[in-house]
């Protein structure tokens, strides 16, 4: 039986969910059998979800309390508690785990810190080991417009360490666009190939590029994308290239390293020729495992955007746009021909067929209830 452990949304940020809960399909019947099977982990708002490399560790952010914590499996539905939580920052949205399993990378979008958590033997969360220094950059660099940022030397001592406590003090002459103060917004983080870890700053338009070391993590360079554009999530692409879906323009840009190691702006396109900035904002981005066939689930209109990635991984144009089959598409995955996708709003989980030969989605196959999913996780 193929399992999935669903994050979601619990009272304190608005939502019914009790913690982390269980999906389940029948072997050998698709996912037309999908069933939510209850709440298998009490947690406040396990908003994401993240498995460790190699052990049977699933860890969440905590969103509303601004908390990772592990959990261990201990049967087909059961996780129990692995220590306790880690404070990481306001509103922590993302969490990436290192491939050699020593670490995880929060996001935290309320404050825009990125948090690098160390990860003992058993995969517990290991107390003190929050790597301050990297939060502490991460904010700071997070008080100046990103024109005035490119190209800043990430050796160069920062004022004012107490800043970290209000880094973002906003101007309010500067404005995101939905006419709200412009700050940093930290949402997401992926390790690339070479190594080193991309994190996106939805608020400041800005895909950071950090080396990790045994002291911590060090901002090496950033890449500025355009102003308004808001980052989100991201995908490496097997070529090595990097996918960036915007929440705020609803594009799709596509990053590469040059022969130095530094990474910059390779192509850009719309997500689709129908979605609307404004009205939608894309949210979750995945791939197909051979990378030809991208997909944005865009909240508002609540549709699925397909993308073909052309060339090398370099050049990405629309492919499709299929109905989400729920309300506000906040996250998704591809699993078995089909596209499972979470409805934060509706209360519920849809399953969509894919073409086999194009990738593109389709109608939708099933649905099953669950409270305000907000990821979805394949289990072990």
């Amino acid at each position: 039986m193929t399992r999935f452990w669903v994050g979601g949304y619990g009272v304190d940020m608005e939502g019914p969910a009790d913690g982390i809960g269980a999906l389940a399909v029948d072997e050998g019947h698709g996912p037309t059998t999908l069933a939510y099977r209850g709440a298998v982990a009490p947690a406040p708002s396990p908003s994401w979800l993240a498995q460790h490399p190699t052990l049977d560790v699933v860890y969440a952010a905590l969103e509303g309390s601004g908390e990772v914590a592990a959990f261990a499996r201990t049967g087909e539905n059961a996780l129990r508690p692995l220590g306790r939580p880690v404070a990481a920052g306001q509103y922590v949205c993302h969490l990436a785990v290192a491939p050699d399993g020593r670490f995880l990378v929060a996001s935290c979008y309320g404050d825009g810190r990125v948090v690098r958590i160390g990860l003992g033997a058993d995969g517990g969360l290991l107390p003190g080991a929050r790597d301050k220094a990297a939060e502490l950059r991460a904010a700071l660099f997070g008080d100046r417009d990103a024109e005035e940022r490119e190209g800043a030397d990430a050796s160069e001592e920062r004022a004012d360490p107490m800043a970290a406590a209000d880094p973002h003090a906003a101007d309010p002459n500067r404005l995101d666009p939905n006419g709200d103060p412009r700050v940093s917004h930290a949402h997401a983080a992926a390790f690339l190939p070479d190594g080193r870890i991309a994190t996106t700053d939805l608020g400041y338009d800005l895909v950071r590029i950090w080396r990790a070391s045994a002291s911590g993590l060090t901002l090496d360079h950033e890449v500025v994308l355009p102003r308004g554009s808001g980052p989100r999530h991201m995908v490496v692409h097997p070529s090595g290239h990097l996918h960036v879906v915007t929440e705020y323009s609803c594009e799709l840009f596509t990053l590469a390293a040059d022969r130095e190691g530094r990474w910059g702006l390779v192509s850009g396109v719309p997500v689709s020729a129908i979605v609307t900035p404004g009205h939608d904002y894309p949210a979750e981005l995945s791939r197909s495992r051979d990378g030809e066939t991208l997909y944005a689930g865009v909240r508002g209109s609540n549709t699925i955007a397909a993308l073909r990635v052309r060339g090398s991984g370099e050049r990405v144009e629309p492919l499709a746009l299929a109905d989400a089959g729920v309300d506000w598409p906040r996250h998704h995955l591809v699993h078995d021909g089909a596209l499972l996708v979470a409805g934060q709003r509706s209360d519920e989980i849809s399953v969509l067929d894919l073409d086999d030969r194009t990738g593109a989605p389709g109608r939708v196959r099933h649905r099953t209830p669950a409270p305000a999913p907000t990821h979805l996780l394949l289990a072990r």
